[in-house]
């Protein structure tokens, strides 16, 4: 446990939860960081190798995007040992028993991330009713159907494009991690005239100097088919994406895939986190003695939270989109400017922002600090 002692502060977590029942093989954790303005949400994050440090990173992370994003709710975050591609009926069974095991958790509101979806959230509604991001169907918002993270990515490349000296018709954009994420920001980008050169899933990588068609792309993955299907392009290791040349790459897989180790291979101008904690806070500050602007994970990629929390509380689909665009354009032109001005890595500019946000709202709690050790269940 010493390791994750070193996780808490004053903030917290507050609560690390394991779940476990070797009848059915399920192995999960929960961490609820911070609910100084609300309950907590967060993605159920299915993967054979998650981790508790992994949560607990994910959970603080939540409680900054939200805070960020204005959000009446704090940070939490949920991982389920699993191969998400397992099949159904095993999903569905793992899924409703890691409902029914956190019912009783109220400052946690489930939501979709890597490895569960929209139906996945189906059945924990079905088992105890307190979750986001459902199908239309039940008369959710479906924001991986809709891209809502890819939406919001899109626009902070517009913003954070002023602060980089060149326009976005015409540049040059990689995509690590073709996913739910990633496949969306690619569409949207591409829409406003950027050229996709360059993009990873799972299973490989493919790159072409003069473009790819991103809508194939988007049909390949449809289809449940690899990239590598596509036909003109160059097949590529999936981590040689990072030695791609361009103006903005974009991860939008795994944590830490950019490191101390890795980062000087790294050739573009811009990067925006799609994913959560994609790149280690050494590799950041490298890439900003280099020239290289950054934009923090839990600024960029808050749209997905802010199109399910908007959806808890009765808003509509376009209300929610509009709200994604507002948001992100102003929160990410306040990092900036404040990076900027006092000389500082936009993350540290980003944690200052919802650092106050959340401090100011456990000011208005009956126990206003985080003094105790975080609570180990």
């Amino acid at each position: 446990m010493e390791d994750l002692f070193s996780y808490a502060d004053e903030l917290g977590p507050s609560k690390i939860i394991h779940v476990y029942e070797p009848s059915i093989n399920l192995k999960a954790v929960l961490v609820v960081d911070n609910v100084a303005k609300g309950p907590s949400i967060g993605g159920v994050r299915m993967a054979e190798d998650v981790s508790t440090e992994e949560c607990v990173r994910l959970a603080r992370a939540m409680t900054f995007k939200n805070a960020a994003a204005g959000l009446p709710h704090g940070g939490g975050k949920a991982v389920l040992y699993g191969d998400p591609k397992m099949p159904k009926a095993e999903k569905q069974l793992l899924i409703r028993a890691l409902s029914q095991s956190l019912r009783l958790e109220e400052d946690y509101i489930f939501a979709p991330d890597m490895g569960t979806d929209e139906e996945c959230m189906a059945w924990v509604r079905d088992e105890i009713g307190r979750v986001v991001a459902l199908p239309r169907e039940l008369g959710g918002i479906p924001l991986d159907e809709i891209g809502a993270t890819g939406w919001g990515l899109s626009h902070v490349v517009d913003v954070a494009l002023n602060y980089c000296g060149f326009d976005l018709d015409g540049a040059r954009f990689v995509i690590q991690g073709f996913g739910a994420v990633g496949k969306h920001t690619a569409r949207f980008l591409s829409q406003k005239g950027a050229v996709l050169v360059a993009a990873a899933d799972s299973q490989g990588a493919i790159h072409n100097p003069n473009g790819l068609d991103a809508q194939a792309l988007l049909a390949l993955k449809d289809e449940g088919k690899p990239l590598s299907d596509y036909p003109d392009a160059e097949a590529l290791q999936r981590d040689d994406v990072i030695d791609v040349e361009c103006d903005i790459w974009i991860p939008a897989a795994r944590p830490d895939v950019i490191n101390e180790a890795n980062v000087q291979r790294l050739n573009s101008k811009l990067v925006v986190e799609g994913a959560n904690i994609p790149f280690t806070h050494e590799a950041e500050r490298i890439l900003h003695k280099k020239g290289v602007l950054c934009v923090p994970d839990f600024i960029a990629n808050a749209g997905g939270v802010i199109c399910a929390a908007m959806e808890y509380h009765g808003a509509n689909e376009s209300a929610a989109l509009q709200a994604i665009a507002e948001k992100l354009q102003r929160n990410t032109r306040l990092v900036l400017e404040a990076s900027k001005s006092k000389g500082v890595l936009p993350r540290q500019a980003a944690m200052e922002l919802a650092r106050q946000r959340v401090e100011k709202a456990m000011s208005f709690r009956r126990f206003s600090s985080f003094s105790t050790a975080p609570g180990f269940v």
